[in-house]
């Protein structure tokens, strides 16, 4: 009768042995690290491949250059004059093109021009999106008219005064107030006086006289004519001139120059 298997071959039941009998070693530790390595280095290879075909996309190839100049927001100014001193690099890889320069240059060459916004439009667009200033007051100089917006600054000279834009008239030559304030402080206080007016007033509004700081006269279609005084409590005087004026509608000319005691008079 044979014998049984040894309790030592029992133990070695269920292992597999390689040819010569023995069980495999297991997989060593440089083994593992060359696995690992060769990985990264497929990672970082495809991370290459990724950077480099990115980079030639937007430099290197047709896919994303400039081909056009989209212009918005022009009155005065045409989409022409915008895009001539802007001078964007047609045909230039859009990533490239500097926008913070196109910016500074429409600022400093076109003056009429409050804020430009130049954006890139992928693939092939840049756009210029303008907001120009608007009058608010002329200043007759030589025949001609600078015009004024509504900060004060004095940004245009043109030969025909814009329709429905009040003239600024500045007596304050031989005023005490020019002691105290300059001329750019009383232009920027008759500024801030039409910039508070009613607006059926405001359209009716012919000339803005400044003698001093505190003598700001209205000069109104008819002949009708406003002490306004100072710029002070301009929302108030605004009120009160509006009330007052419906309450005598014949009166020629009004005092609003102390809002708490107004006054009319003339027809």
């Amino acid at each position: 009768m044979a014998a049984g298997p040894t309790t030592a071959e029992k133990r070695g039941t269920g292992r597999s042995r390689g040819p010569s009998g023995r069980p495999p070693r297991p997989e060593g530790r440089g083994g593992l690290l060359r696995s690992s390595a060769l990985r990264l280095s497929l990672i970082a290879a495809g991370v290459l491949l990724l950077v480099g075909g990115t980079v030639w996309a937007l430099y290197g190839s047709s896919w994303f250059r400039v081909e056009r100049v989209k212009t918005s927001g022009t009155g005065v100014l045409t989409r022409a004059q915008v895009e001539s001193v802007a001078a964007v690099p047609v045909g230039a890889p859009l990533v490239t093109v500097d926008t913070g320069a196109i910016e500074a240059r429409l600022r400093d060459e076109l003056p009429r021009i409050a804020s430009i916004e130049v954006k890139r439009s992928w693939p092939h667009e840049i756009t210029l999106k303008v907001t120009e200033r608007k009058p608010v007051l002329l200043m007759e100089k030589s025949g001609r008219f600078v015009e004024v917006d509504a900060t004060a600054v004095p940004f245009a000279t043109v030969t025909t005064p814009p329709p429905g834009v009040p003239r600024l008239v500045l007596d304050a030559a031989a005023s005490p107030s020019l002691r105290r304030f300059d001329a750019d402080r009383l232009l920027a206080e008759a500024v801030r006086v039409r910039g508070e007016l009613p607006d059926a007033i405001a359209k009716d509004t012919r000339v803005v006289r400044l003698s001093s700081y505190d003598s700001v006269t209205l000069e109104l279609a008819r002949g009708r004519t406003v002490f306004w005084g100072s710029a002070e409590h301009g929302p108030v005087k605004a009120r009160v001139l509006t009330a007052l004026m419906k309450a005598t509608p014949k009166a020629g000319h009004f005092d609003v120059s102390a809002p708490s005691a107004p006054a009319s008079s003339g027809s």
